[in-house]
């Protein structure tokens, strides 16, 4: 009888192929004191073996149908296995074992990211079998969320006084109710008596039509004091020609083809309307005008500018105010715009189709030297499109419901980023030389990014800070490339005129205050 017992044992082999002890059963079963007689001298069973064994109880017990879901399981083993720390200077008492023979450690670790990625994928398998998989637009959301919220911690951390300093500058930055009042009365009173001035005593700008007020100040975008406006005078034609003035798609020359019309005297040989012309006549009327007026002051023509500029004090405070002849276009908007305004998706299709049946405008400006010549067309004779009504009506109702930043609606945070961009702007204008660079570039980054970030939840003023970044982020990204597409005229790049150097300075510039807590605002 006592020669037969080992025999027994024997059949009780852990190796044999019809029995396999189950994972959980291995795992929890202590070692006794007794050991066989046949397994005295063995090794014991390193981490390795106890792989080996856990996938073939995995197996077993999916085969015999006796194991709980493969999810519930696989979650199991994962927790079961020794973690290996991807640490290197760091080992794990196990991994510092397995040194003496750095190939089975190796080995080890292979397998055990083996059996991770073996387990994911049954998991996925049993959901997919289960029906309790995600759909791919499900979990393409969640991987956005996902992405999102790392993005925003990634991002540098306004902590302390830093997203209490952005709501103070915009404090200091509102103009008091008073000074806007006083300022526009002085304003209305000399653009009527201007207008009065052009429709009586004139015959070229007699058929003026009523001022159209643009600009920042109009646009509730005015930033510190009331000192700077823009005021665009229309003159009305009839049939015109207009023809594109090389490639951008941003100036034009305009042929008159009606002989009766009042800018006639202003058409040269070829019949092209003479911007140069007309602006020059223009400025002389204007300058008759203010004669009486001591308190204005008519500042000296600049090159290339389409404004006849007028200076007063208001309040100790010197304003400036820029009155710009223009003429108003009553036909289909040019080609260039057909990519422009792509507003669908922020304001609606209808909205932009109410856009594009307005008027355009065209202003006397070029760039360049003014004796540049293109298809027998002087550079200082072109005019320039303008879009400026359509943009003060897309910042005065921006958002995508109709009560943003209404009395008794939610409140954006969209302009209030534009102001502390223009003031950015403003400050670094007084370290470095960016003269070239304008309060137009950062509008039209707003406009962009109103396009990209459609909802007023995505503004929403209690995330000042978070969206603070994110737009001088999309700015750096545009003075990077040293490409900033004109927001109704893409073919048109508003940096084309900047050096990659200044480009790239100014974005450095924003980059350091973005990621020291804007010091420049204190």
């Amino acid at each position: 009888m006592k020669e037969q017992k080992p025999k027994k044992r024997q059949q009780k082999n852990p190796t044999h192929n019809e029995e396999k002890p189950s994972v959980q059963s291995f795992q929890t079963e202590k070692p006794t004191k007794y050991f066989p007689q046949e397994e005295i001298g063995k090794p014991q069973q390193t981490s390795r073996d106890n792989t080996r064994v856990s996938v073939r109880g995995t197996k077993a017990k999916s085969c015999a149908g006796r194991s709980k879901s493969l999810e519930q399981f696989a979650e199991e083993t994962v927790k079961t296995q020794p973690e290996i720390p991807k640490d290197k200077t760091k080992a794990s008492p196990k991994t510092k074992t397995a040194k003496p023979h750095s190939g089975k450690a190796k080995l080890l670790e292979q397998m055990v990211e083996e059996l991770k990625i073996t387990e994911a994928e049954t998991i996925i398998e049993a959901k997919i079998c289960a029906g309790t998989m995600k759909s791919p637009e499900e979990i393409r959301k969640k991987q956005q969320k996902s992405f999102e919220s790392i993005t925003k911690a990634c991002e540098p951390q306004l902590q302390g006084g830093t997203d209490s300093i952005l709501y103070t500058t915009l404090d200091k930055l509102r103009i008091r109710r008073n000074e806007r009042s006083d300022a526009s009365k002085v304003i209305n009173d000399i653009i009527k008596s201007i207008v009065e001035h052009l429709k009586k005593n004139t015959v070229s700008f007699q058929e003026v039509q009523e001022p159209l007020r643009t600009g920042s100040y109009y646009e509730n975008l005015k930033i510190s004091s009331p000192d700077e406006f823009d005021v665009m005078l229309p003159m009305p034609v009839a049939r015109v020609d207009i023809q594109p003035f090389r490639d951008d798609g941003a100036f034009y020359s305009v042929a008159l083809k009606r002989s009766k019309s009042p800018l006639s005297k202003f058409k040269d040989e070829a019949g092209i309307l003479s911007a140069s012309k007309m602006l020059k006549e223009f400025r002389e009327e204007v300058t008759k005008c203010v004669k009486p007026f001591k308190e204005w002051v008519l500042t000296r023509k600049k090159k290339g500018c389409p404004a006849v500029t007028l200076t007063t004090e208001v309040n100790s405070v010197t304003i400036s105010l820029d009155v710009v002849l223009c003429i108003v276009v009553q036909s289909s908007w040019p080609p260039f715009t057909k990519d422009g305004l792509r507003i669908e998706g922020w304001l609606g299709t209808k909205v932009r189709q109410k856009y594009k049946y307005l008027p355009y405008y065209l202003v006397p400006k070029y760039e360049g030297r003014g004796t540049m010549e293109c298809d027998g067309v002087l550079a200082k004779d072109i005019w320039r499109v303008s879009f400026s009504h359509v943009e003060k009506d897309i910042l005065k109702n921006h958002g995508s419901e109709k009560t943003c930043c209404e009395e008794g609606g939610v409140r954006c945070c969209r302009k209030d980023c534009l102001k502390l961009l223009k003031h950015l702007l403003s400050l670094l204008k007084e370290r470095e030389s960016f003269d070239k660079f304008c309060s137009y570039h950062a509008k039209t980054t707003l406009l962009h990014a109103c396009c990209s970030r459609t909802k007023d939840t995505d503004w929403h003023t209690s995330n000042l800070g978070h969206c603070f970044q994110i737009f001088l982020k999309e700015f750096e990204g545009y003075l990077q490339k040293g490409v900033l597409h004109n927001f109704f005229i893409p073919t048109q790049n508003l940096l084309s005129g900047i050096s990659d150097e200044s480009c790239k300075s100014l974005a450095q510039c924003i980059r350091n205050e973005r990621y020291n807590g804007f010091p420049i605002f204190k």
